[in-house]
């Protein structure tokens, strides 16, 4: 088998780097006050432990006026901050990956989050995200702020990191002096004036460290704002020749991490000029995911390829991508849900294994019934959704594993949310369960009866949910809205549920990808309020222009057929006024109801039994994985996992 040629090694200066592979810029979330905190380290020993090369730990920020209120970025201008960035570096290294702290100023952003001071930049030019503009920089500001990425270079030096990147990408502060867009300073007219900034930066580094590495990562896309298009992108990159290394990625705020509806790297396509406008070792990341993306990118140029969130769901990727074990690794969907939020920390909604520090699994609870087995050898899983599927994963190689599902597919509802459009990232899950369920006895196409469970030492029941169907109406999915023949043309009126999520937006991006117009109506204040934000922007814009319309503050009072057509009647919430709507079809996005466990709680007098996932209570799909992950541990492991055993009626 020829050596694929990501397995390379490779130098940056004195750096040596074991192979291709990067994990880029990322936070642990294990941040608190500015500093980081126990189990930082171990979540980047973690992230470095399954042969990553290179390991950038991001999220920080190196001015007091960058940092926020509530503390979860680490401020590394601070001299208290070398000791976590010391068990950082520490950790990273010691599993043979090189550590990179990357060094930021975010400018005029600020992440949706309060700061204390106010917002610094180099013009007054407010961001289409922000309500007020920021203030305008001075030269004094400018030399302080250069000071401050000089100390935070030297206590990143001093807690062990041999190398810094600067974060000039995504719209921050630099990137802010880069593009004409956001910078009208008297020296702004030309590339040499916008780029002033990073020619000092990087000489006060050097002078101050002159054994540290110094990267610098630069972005594609936003120019319109505080970004670059390909030719801004790589003349900037021909003045930036002192660095040792070049990150390039794609995107600004709300755009720069792409959810499963960007299915190509953005990238790709300009590798080739990427790699004409450097002479440095080019580093080069956004939706890279496969061994085809990651080994086009290095033909063409790259030196380096970077991923942050398959690092995330899964850090022994590069090990299993160089050994050829592709099938192994657990994929990121590009959910963008837990990744995003640091509801406390960083989270996972695929990897079960991922919890906040201290512990060693996202923390989950399956309802258990019966007593404990005193040895269990045959398990029985009722259902293959995505918490079956988990549990007969783990118990795989362990136990006797019959997994009972009675359609003819694994999946569950996630296998119809894949078929959304624009959703297909779910599908990569439901391979990766397919490629690793050998040892498990499947039966598809098999309604199980409680009796049938008698033979069997435990019982999982992941039987899920249904979505409850108003009359008049069809369901949500898209194999409803091709059973109901859309067609191009029709008037198709979609019913939102007042949450706003996916299930809203898979019926109405499957009518428009048939040709029918849509109308919403919506009980809230506003659509799609509980996706993720950056999924929210990237669906607004694929909805631009399209034959769309939404009501909000719109309450559904009653649909019926009125021979072939459908009408919808709904109350404005605000005024109480009634109000009708004239369709071809009408899609009322319905509550999930779990389904009916409780025939098999008889079984629980002899052994036990265990209920996850939506047939608990219908939440989402993170909640399913761990309750599969965390039902199959306690078979193994003989615990019940803290959780108390509830007692049948």
């Amino acid at each position: 088998m020829t050596a694929s040629p990501m397995s390379a090694p490779m130098q940056i200066g004195p750096l040596h780097l074991r192979n291709r592979l990067v994990a880029t810029a990322h936070g642990s979330g294990a941040v608190a006050g500015g500093l980081p905190q126990p189990g930082d380290d171990a979540y980047w020993r973690r992230c470095a432990s399954g042969g990553a090369a290179m390991v950038i730990a991001g999220g920080t920020v190196v001015s007091p006026e960058s940092a926020n209120r509530i503390g979860n970025t680490t401020e590394a201008w601070r001299p208290d901050a070398v000791p976590g960035l010391r068990r950082r570096a520490a950790a990273v290294a010691g599993e043979g990956a090189v550590p990179v702290c990357q060094l930021v100023h975010l400018g005029r952003e600020t992440l949706g989050a309060q700061i204390w001071g106010h917002p610094i930049a180099p013009s007054a030019l407010r961001s289409p995200r922000e309500p007020v503009a920021a203030r305008t920089m001075t030269e004094d500001d400018i030399d302080r702020v250069v000071r401050d990425f000089v100390v935070s270079a030297e206590h990143a030096r001093a807690a062990g990191f041999p190398a810094v990147e600067l974060h000039a990408a995504h719209g921050y502060l630099l990137a802010q002096f880069l593009s004409p867009a956001s910078n009208i300073r008297a020296d702004a007219n030309t590339l040499d004036g916008r780029g002033r900034i990073l020619h000092r930066l990087h000489s006060a580094i050097t002078s101050a460290c002159a054994d540290l590495v110094v990267g610098v990562r630069v972005s594609l896309d936003g120019a319109e704002e505080a970004g670059l298009d390909i030719d801004g992108l790589c003349a900037v990159l021909s003045t930036l020749e002192m660095f040792d290394y070049v990150s390039v990625t794609a995107g600004v705020r709300t755009t720069y991490v792409r959810d499963m509806a960007t299915t190509a790297p953005p990238l790709a396509p300009h590798i080739p000029r990427l790699r004409a406008a450097t002479t440095k070792p080019l580093l080069v990341a956004q939706a890279i995911r496969t061994r085809r993306q990651i080994e086009a990118a290095l033909r063409a140029g790259a030196d380096l390829v970077g991923m942050a969130r398959p690092f995330i769901a899964d850090p022994m990727f590069a090990d299993k991508m160089i050994r050829g074990d592709d099938h192994a690794i657990r994929p990121c969907v590009s959910c963008n849900e837990d990744c995003r939020t640091f509801t406390p920390t960083l989270l996972c909604s695929v990897d079960p294994t991922l919890g906040p520090p201290g512990t060693d699994a996202r923390p989950a609870a399956p309802l258990r019934f019966g007593p404990k087995t005193v040895r269990t050898r045959r398990v029985a899983i009722v259902g293959a959704g995505p918490a079956g599927l988990e549990s007969a994963l783990r118990l795989a190689h362990s136990h006797d594993t019959t997994l009972f599902e009675a359609s003819p597919h694994i999946g569950g509802q996630l296998r119809l949310a894949a078929q959304a459009p624009h959703r297909a990232g779910w599908s990569r899950l439901l391979r990766f369960y397919e490629d690793n369920l050998d040892g498990v006895t499947l039966r598809l196409g098999q309604r199980v009866t409680p009796e049938q469970l008698d033979d069997f030492d435990e019982a999982i029941i992941a039987t899920g949910a249904k979505e409850t169907v108003t009359a008049g109406s069809s369901s949500s999915s898209s194999a409803i809205l091709d059973r109901h023949r859309v067609w191009p043309g029709n008037r198709v009126i979609v019913v939102d549920d007042g949450f706003g999520y996916w299930t809203t937006v898979g019926a109405i991006e499957s009518a428009l990808a048939v040709g029918a117009d849509v109308t919403v109506l919506i009980p809230g204040p506003s659509f799609a309020p509980t996706i993720p934000d950056e999924s929210r922007a990237q669906l607004l814009r694929r909805l631009a222009g399209a034959p769309v319309e939404f009501i909000v503050e719109a309450a559904l009072t009653d649909v019926r057929r009125d021979g072939a057509k459908t009408v919808v009647s709904y109350r404005h919430l605000l005024s109480g006024r009634e109000s009708r709507l004239h369709g071809d079809h009408a899609i009322v996005v319905g509550q999930r109801v779990a389904s009916e466990w409780r025939p098999f709680e008889r079984r629980a007098r002899h052994a036990r039994i265990q209920v996850i996932g939506d047939a608990l209570v219908p939440r989402r799909v993170a909640h399913a994985i761990a309750e599969g992950h965390a039902a199959a541990r306690a078979i193994i492991t003989g615990s019940a996992a803290e959780q108390p055993t509830a007692h049948t009626t």
